[in-house]
C-alpha cells in the first residue's frame, strides 16, 4: 500500500512543479510574448479607430448615439475620419434615425449606445427595422470580457434579447476579430432580405492596451505564489485580446447577396399579364430597396401602364399626380381584378390577411421573403406564381419583357375617376364645422397645396396620421417615412432627423399626433444642436383618438384616452425651436402659419406647429387592433 502511494505523490508533484516552473517561465519571458503575440504594449491605437475605418470604407457618413463610455472609442474614432456623429435625447431615436438613413441612402444606417440600458432602450426601434425590413447596425458595449457575468457595470446577457431580433449578433472577444465581424455583419445585413444585425463590443476591446493593462488588476511587484499566477492569467489574456490587433487587414465591403427572379418565372407571368384586362399592381416598401434605383423602377411602372396601389416606403413612387397611382377604394378595386401582383406586399392585417383578394384573380406573388411571399397562403389566399425575389427587379424584368404592352385604358380611367369621386367627397368633407377648433381635413388640404415640392413626410400617430395618408401626397420617390408593419409610434424624431441629413435641400414635415409627440418632443434640442430644421405639424384633440373611436363606444368609458389641450408650441421654444400655435380656422391663418414655419426652416430653425383641432367622423369605423 506504501509504495503506490509514494508513487502516485511523486507523479503529482511532478506535474504541479512542470506547471508553475511553465507558469514562471511564460511570466518572465515577456520579450518571448510579445513576439507571439506581435504586441507593441506602449500603443496608444485602438479598437475604436478600426471600428471607424470599416464604417468608413462602407460609405457611412452618419453614427447616431447616446453617449457611453463604453463606446467613446468608436465616437471619437467616427469624428476623427470625418463621419457625423449625432447624438440625441433617447437611444430609440439614435437607432429609429439610423432605419431612416438606411431607408432613403442604401447605406446601412448605424447607431451606437452603451452597454446595458442603453442598449435595452433601443429594442422597439430594433424590432420595428425587423418588420420594416431596414439594414441597420447597432452598435454596443458591454463589461470587459474579463468581467462578463461578475457584477460589473450594466452588464447583462445582451445578446439573448437581440438574437430574435436580428439577422446576425456577435460579440468581439479580440481586436483583431473586430474588422471580419463588422464586415460580416453589414454584409448580413444588406443581403437578402434586409435587417437589422447587432455587434457587442467589450469595452477592453475599445480602449488602448495601456489603459485595459491599468484597469485589469495586474499588479507590478505581485507576492506569493497566487499573485503571480493571476498575473499570468490575466497577462497571458490581455495579449491574447490584443494579438495581432493591427496587422493590415482589407476593410472593403463583402458582396451583398439579393435573390432574384429567374428568367422561367418572368416569362410565365409575361403570359399571364398578357392576358388581363384588369390588372393591378401593389408596391410595398421592399419594392424601393437596392439595386434598383427607385427612378428606373418608375419608369418601368409608368410604361406598363398597370394601375399601382401603393403603401409605406413606396407611397410617392410614381409622383404627386400619376394616373397609375390609385389611393382609394382599394377592396373594390382588388374584388374586380383578374390579376394582382403583390410586389413585396404581404398578406397580413394590412390586406386583411389575403381576404380582400378575389379567389378567381391570378395573383403573382414577389418577395424577397419566403415566409412573407406564403404568410396566410392557403388560408384565405394561394399565388398562382410565388417568386422570391427582388420586386423591383421583377418589375423591371417584367417591362422589359412586356415591350409594346398596353393595360385596358378604360379599367385604367375607371380606377381613377372613382378616386376623384372620392377625393371629392374627402374636400367638402373638410369645408364642414367642427364645435371647436380646426376642421382636421380643412388643416391638411392646406398643407398639401403649400407643401414644397421637394418635400419628405414623416408619419407619426394614429388618428390625425390616418387622416393625413389620405389627403397628404408624397412628391416622390423616397418622399414618405412611416414605421412599417410595427405599427410603432415615437418614430418622428429620429426619422426626421435620418431623412433632413440625407436631404438636406428638402422640407421635412412630421405629421405628428398629440400622444405620438410626447414620445420625442426632446429631439427638438437634437434638432437645435445638430442644426437640423425640420417643421412638426402636431393635431392636437387632446386625445388619443385613434384607441378611443372604437374603446368609447364598446365600452363607454374613455379612459386613459384623455390627454389635454397642452401647449407643446412653448415646450419646442425650451428646446431651442420655434412653437407655433395655430387655433383659428381661417384658411388665411392656417395658410400664413404654414408657410411662417417654412420660412423659419429655410432660415435654420426647427418648427413646431401646435395646431388645436376638433372631432370629425371621417374615419368613423377605424380600429386600432
Amino acid at each position: 500500500m506504501g509504495e503506490p502511494t509514494v508513487l502516485v505523490g511523486l507523479i503529482l508533484g511532478v506535474f504541479v512543479a512542470a506547471f508553475f516552473a511553465i507558469a514562471f517561465l511564460v511570466y518572465k519571458l515577456r520579450i518571448l510574448h510579445k513576439y507571439i503575440y506581435k504586441l507593441d504594449e506602449d500603443s496608444n491605437r485602438h479598437g475604436g479607430e478600426l471600428v471607424g475605418e470599416v464604417l468608413k470604407s462602407h460609405g457611412v457618413k452618419f453614427v447616431f448615439t447616446l453617449c457611453g463610455g463604453h463606446i467613446s472609442p468608436i465616437l471619437v474614432s467616427c469624428q476623427n475620419l470625418g463621419i457625423r456623429v449625432l447624438d440625441t435625447r433617447h437611444e430609440v431615436t439614435a437607432v429609429f434615425a439610423a432605419d431612416a438613413v438606411a431607408r432613403l441612402s442604401g447605406v446601412v444606417g448605424v447607431a451606437a449606445v452603451t452597454a446595458g440600458p442603453g442598449l435595452t432602450n433601443t429594442v422597439t426601434a430594433v424590432k420595428n427595422a425587423q418588420m420594416a425590413e431596414s439594414p441597420v447596425l447597432l452598435l454596443g458595449g458591454a463589461a470587459a470580457t474579463l468581467l462578463k457575468g461578475r457584477g460589473a457595470l450594466q452588464d447583462i446577457d445582451q445578446m439573448s434579447l437581440f438574437k430574435p431580433l436580428c439577422k446576425y449578433c456577435a460579440t468581439v472577444t479580440r481586436v483583431a476579430d473586430i474588422v471580419p465581424v463588422l464586415r460580416k455583419a453589414i454584409q448580413i445585413a444588406q443581403s437578402g432580405t434586409p435587417g437589422p444585425v447587432f455587434v457587442e463590443f467589450p469595452i477592453d476591446t475599445l480602449y488602448p492596451y495601456p489603459i485595459v493593462k491599468k484597469e485589469s488588476g495586474l499588479k507590478e511587484a505581485p507576492r506569493g505564489l497566487s499573485q503571480r499566477i493571476v498575473n499570468w492569467y490575466i497577462s497571458n489574456h490581455l495579449h491574447g485580446l490584443f494579438a495581432g490587433a493591427w496587422d493590415p487587414q482589407t476593410k472593403d465591403p463583402l458582396p451583398v447577396d439579393i435573390p432574384l427572379p429567374n428568367q422561367s418565372q418572368v416569362d410565365e407571368c409575361v403570359r399571364l399579364v398578357s392576358k388581363s384586362v384588369h390588372p393591378v399592381v401593389i408596391l410595398g416598401s421592399q419594392s424601393t430597396l437596392p439595386p434598383v434605383p427607385a427612378e428606373k423602377l418608375r419608369r418601368a411602372l409608368e410604361e406598363l401602364g398597370i394601375p399601382c396601389f401603393l403603401g409605406g416606403m413606396a407611397r410617392g413612387l410614381l409622383g404627386r399626380n400619376s394616373n397609375l397611382h390609385i389611393r382609394q377604394r382599394r377592396r373594390d378595386a382588388l374584388k374586380e381584378a383578374d390579376l394582382v401582383i403583390l410586389a413585396g406586399t404581404v398578406c397580413d392585417f394590412r390586406l386583411s390577411y389575403g381576404r380582400v383578394l378575389n379567389r378567381k384573380s391570378k395573383i403573382i406573388a414577389v418577395n424577397r421573403n419566403k415566409s412573407q411571399l406564403f404568410k396566410n397562403s392557403d388560408m384565405f389566399w394561394k399565388p398562382t406564381v410565388a417568386i422570391q425575389g427582388d420586386p423591383a427587379t421583377f418589375i423591371v424584368s417584367l417591362h422589359q419583357a412586356l415591350k409594346g404592352y398596353n393595360c385596358p385604358a378604360d379599367w385604367v380611367d375607371m380606377l381613377k375617376e372613382r378616386d376623384i369621386e372620392k377625393e371629392k367627397a374627402n374636400s367638402l368633407k373638410s369645408q364642414e364645422s367642427v364645435k371647436q377648433h380646426l376642421n382636421p381635413l380643412k388643416l391638411l388640404f392646406t398643407l398639401e397645396n403649400i407643401m414644397s415640392n421637394n418635400s419628405i413626410i414623416v408619419a407619426d400617430g394614429g388618428d390625425f396620421v390616418g387622416t393625413a395618408a389620405y389627403i397628404l401626397r408624397p412628391r416622390g420617390p423616397l418622399t414618405w417615412l412611416d414605421p412599417g408593419a410595427f405599427g410603432t409610434l415615437g418614430v418622428g424624431g429620429g426619422f426626421a432627423l435620418g431623412a433632413k441629413l440625407c436631404r438636406p435641400e428638402s422640407e421635412v414635415w412630421v405629421i405628428y399626433g398629440d400622444g405620438s409627440l410626447g414620445y420625442s418632443v426632446a429631439e427638438f434640442d437634437t434638432f437645435t444642436r445638430h442644426k437640423t430644421p425640420v417643421i412638426a405639424l402636431v393635431g392636437n384633440d387632446a386625445c388619443w383618438s385613434q384607441i378611443a373611436r372604437e374603446q368609447v363606444p364598446m365600452f363607454g368609458s374613455s379612459i386613459g384616452c384623455d390627454l389635454e389641450f397642452t401647449n407643446y408650441h412653448i415646450v419646442a421654444d425650451g428646446y431651442g425651436g420655434k412653437g407655433l400655435l395655430l387655433s383659428n380656422s381661417s384658411t388665411a391663418e392656417i395658410d400664413s402659419t404654414l408657410s411662417r414655419a417654412q420660412d423659419l426652416a429655410r432660415d435654420g430653425t426647427a418648427v413646431l406647429i401646435n395646431a388645436l383641432i376638433g372631432k370629425t367622423d371621417f374615419r368613423e369605423g377605424s380600429i386600432s387592433v
